[in-house]
């Protein structure tokens, strides 16, 4: 069973990468290229991807919980491996986050659903602030977390330079995301994309080298 769970964010990634790219490139009037993956949760689809949020914060939070647990397990006191117990906790709240990311949505905005304001509105809900404060967490803990697993004893060489290159590259697309998202820039959706393609499926392959 913990293998099943170890193995949680790893899938919960894939499906989460799958069912965004497939709803995104199938949703009448909607522009993958602009538009963000939480766009998809609004409009009469909307609770398709919801559930994708839901599905892959959970299965972070599965798969943090094992190795909290390994961390406990057998050992007291000073022989606790800290390190590798606070990284697991990062991987926790990243989960957390991605959950209130799909119990908040973000407001209809900029063409969508269609229909909605060509810009932004001019007072933003306070669940649509809930949604960019999750948002915030998930991609810039994102690269934190993954080039933080470096503190973790007994990981392999290439495991540490792994995660901190796709940790440094997660940063980046994250704060160019950012820009764009801000200008309003055509391919925002896209750089959003690449930020998740790359970075979550990696922090799944991290969780289980860790385990």
């Amino acid at each position: 069973m913990s293998s099943l769970l170890l193995g949680a964010p790893l899938f919960g990634a894939v499906l989460f990468i799958a069912v965004f790219l497939i709803d995104g490139a199938t949703r009448p009037g909607y522009d993958p290229r602009r538009q963000p993956v939480s766009a998809l949760a609004l409009s009469s689809r909307g609770w398709v991807q919801t559930a994708n949020f839901l599905q892959l914060g959970s299965a972070l939070i599965l798969g943090a919980s094992v190795l909290i647990r390994q961390a406990f397990s057998g050992v007291s006191g000073s022989d606790v491996p800290w390190a590798g117990l606070i990284w697991a906790g990062g991987v926790a709240v990243l989960g957390l986050a991605v959950v209130a990311s799909g119990l908040f949505r973000m407001d209809p905005m900029r063409g969508y659903p269609p229909g909605s304001p060509a810009g932004d509105p001019e007072v933003l809900s306070r669940r649509h602030r809930r949604h960019d404060q999750a948002g915030s967490v998930v991609f810039l803990g994102l690269p934190v977390v993954m080039i933080g697993v470096v503190v973790v004893p007994g990981l392999d060489t290439a495991v540490r330079v792994a995660a901190v290159v796709a940790g440094l590259a997660t940063g980046w697309l994250a704060v160019g995301f950012g820009e764009r998202w801000e200008q309003d820039a055509g391919d925002a959706g896209l750089w959003q994309r690449a930020h998740l393609v790359l970075g979550m499926p990696s922090l799944g392959a991290v969780v289980l080298a860790v385990a």
